[in-house]
């Protein structure tokens, strides 16, 4: 494995575990009452994790073209690898779910108090915090699982299309840059093509699932609906989240040779 592979790996890995620990965004924002500074400092990793996935493409990209330049116009197994590192970094977001609510919600309330990014981020590495987070490490409890029913109000339509979602947004640069291998004389524009899938499934995702949570935030707030409805809400996304990284390995080469065809005939 080559270290650029081993970079791709791990961005990877940062990146979906961050987006999986998003989902525990809103029952900060619940809990604490103050929904828009949770979001707010939530979206201090989002930046991570959008600067990581800009190294991503490009590193891939390089991995190909020195492998077409070698004559190898297959390695399908990396790109396996890669997805896996998807279905694996999920796993441990939400296996740390918990504990990122508990940490999330003293940094809000936190700032609430001092309004202040710079204490908020000293406190996060000094000695009180550090060990703060030491002690509120925890893993999920039996009974979010055990709430688990396939009954009449599970939210069949949010669950396919949050699978559906995720399996192409996975898939959506890595067959990009894979198409390059299966159309090597138009690599270039194969390579970048990924927005033609990932179009479709953020279309699917903040036309259809976002809004739904969201409504489902409100009505928490408000008291339409409890808690431990949303929490399951939770749960089952995060569960498709994990079904969607599985489906991408079935979809990743059928896409990649979709756009292997349109860079020929675009």
């Amino acid at each position: 494995m080559t270290t650029q592979i081993l970079i791709v790996l791990i961005l990877t890995f940062i990146i979906n575990l961050i987006t999986t620990l998003s989902y525990s965004v809103r029952i900060v924002g619940i809990r604490t009452g103050r929904v828009a500074i949770s979001f707010a400092l939530f979206n201090i990793l989002v930046l991570v994790s959008r600067t990581a996935n800009g190294f991503q493409a490009p590193l891939l990209a390089k991995t190909v073209e020195n492998d077409i330049k070698n004559g190898v116009f297959e390695n399908i197994g990396v790109f396996r690898l890669i997805i896996l590192s998807c279905s694996i970094a999920t796993i441990f977001g939400a296996l740390l779910i918990p504990s990122f609510q508990r940490v999330l919600s003293k940094a809000v309330i936190n700032f609430s108090i001092h309004k202040s990014m710079g204490k908020l981020i000293l406190h996060g590495f000094s000695k009180a915090g550090i060990l703060y987070f030491r002690d509120n490490l925890t893993i999920p409890h039996k009974d979010n699982i055990s709430q688990i029913k396939l009954d009449s109000e599970f939210p069949w339509r949010i669950f396919l299309l949050n699978i559906f979602a995720v399996a192409i947004l996975t898939i959506g640069v890595l067959s990009a840059v894979y198409a390059s291998y299966l159309n090597p004389e138009y690599r270039t524009t194969a390579s970048n093509l990924s927005a033609f899938i990932n179009g479709f499934a953020t279309i699917l995702m903040f036309a259809f699932i976002d809004p739904h949570l969201s409504a489902m935030t409100d009505d928490v707030t408000l008291g339409k609906c409890s808690e431990n409805t949303f929490r399951k809400y939770i749960v089952y996304m995060t569960i498709a989240r994990l079904l969607g990284t599985i489906l991408a390995q079935l979809l990743f080469l059928p896409s990649a040779q979709l756009l292997a065809w349109t860079a020929t005939h675009i």
